[in-house]
């Protein structure tokens, strides 16, 4: 069994299309049948369904496909060990995470790994919030930043770095902008500038609400933090943001944070991992460093 055919495989497994996965292997669509072909001649199986113009994995070709996950962790390995010389660190690391941390916590971390370790090559994947966990469980990615709760995932590590709160942010000229105190009732008729489902703090937000038993008027969803920015200066309604994001504007006067009666409303920035995955130098390196960044820094 050749590892260039297992490679081919895993990524036709995961693109579930032959064509797609001949151009991201830069091979021509015949190479890719052929290396299928000889797989399950050699096995005497049926890795995929050929649906139509649809293929999908057969169950033996998702046995196969978790054999193969783990050769190619350990050829990485192998290679990544073999490779290293002393005191020099190489290799790669992927990352994810939502564009809050991306934009506000995260550059000061990348500049100082990258000034520390140039040889490692930092790849960004962005992902929706929702689909972070998933993506480090699947290893599409080596780690990955969130905003939630304190951790509690089945098959993932996870370290907290800083307490985050949020905020619910309107225009200074906003008539909640003076209240001495703002509850859930006083947004009953206020238009909610939200990013989008599956956020954990507009999760918690939202649990809020309905645990005073308050539907809001209306709800306006946008996937870029500086858009609900925008649209609370501009007196849209609104906005509940991690606080984080939005010290410029507050210290400029442009955005007022409301007084919120849930005084406790945080969330925890965490780093997560596979717990089998293995910890290269580089990603040794990457996790000090970001301990050092974020962590001991708001310590």
């Amino acid at each position: 069994m050749e590892l260039r055919h297992l490679t081919t495989f895993r990524v036709v497994a995961q693109l579930l299309s032959f064509r797609r996965a001949a151009e991201t292997l830069g091979y021509v669509q015949a190479n890719v049948t052929a290396h299928i072909h000889a797989l399950e001649e050699e096995l005497d199986v049926r890795l995929f369904d050929r649906l139509g113009r649809h293929i999908a994995l057969t169950d033996a070709g998702k046995q196969l496909l978790e054999y193969a996950d783990k050769l190619a962790c350990l050829t990485q390995e192998a290679q990544t060990v073999l490779s290293q010389r002393e005191g020099v660190v190489k290799g790669s690391v992927t990352i994810s995470a939502p564009e809050t941390l991306w934009i506000y916590r995260l550059p000061p971390l990348m500049r100082l790994f990258q000034e520390r370790f140039p040889q490692v090559r930092l790849l960004f994947c962005p992902r929706p919030c929702i689909d972070l966990q998933r993506s480090v469980r699947e290893g599409s990615v080596d780690l990955a930043f969130v905003m939630e709760p304190p951790l509690q995932a089945r098959g993932l590590v996870g370290e907290s770095l800083v307490a985050e709160s949020i905020s619910l942010l309107v225009a200074p000229s906003h008539p909640l902008a003076h209240a001495e105190l703002v509850g859930p009732t006083d947004l009953e008729t206020e238009t909610l500038l939200l990013v989008e489902v599956g956020c954990s703090y507009r999760t918690a937000f939202e649990h809020q609400l309905a645990t005073a038993g308050v539907t809001p008027q209306a709800i306006l969803e946008l996937s870029s933090i500086e858009a609900l920015k925008q649209c609370a200066m501009l007196r849209m309604g609104v906005a509940v943001l991690p606080t984080v994001s939005v010290v410029a504007e507050i210290a400029q006067e442009r955005l007022v944070a409301l007084p919120w009666l849930e005084k406790d409303f945080q969330m925890m920035t965490q780093i997560i991992w596979h717990k089998e995955k293995w910890m290269s130098p580089a990603l040794q390196a990457f996790l000090a460093v970001t301990r050092e960044v974020i962590k001991d820094a708001h310590s």
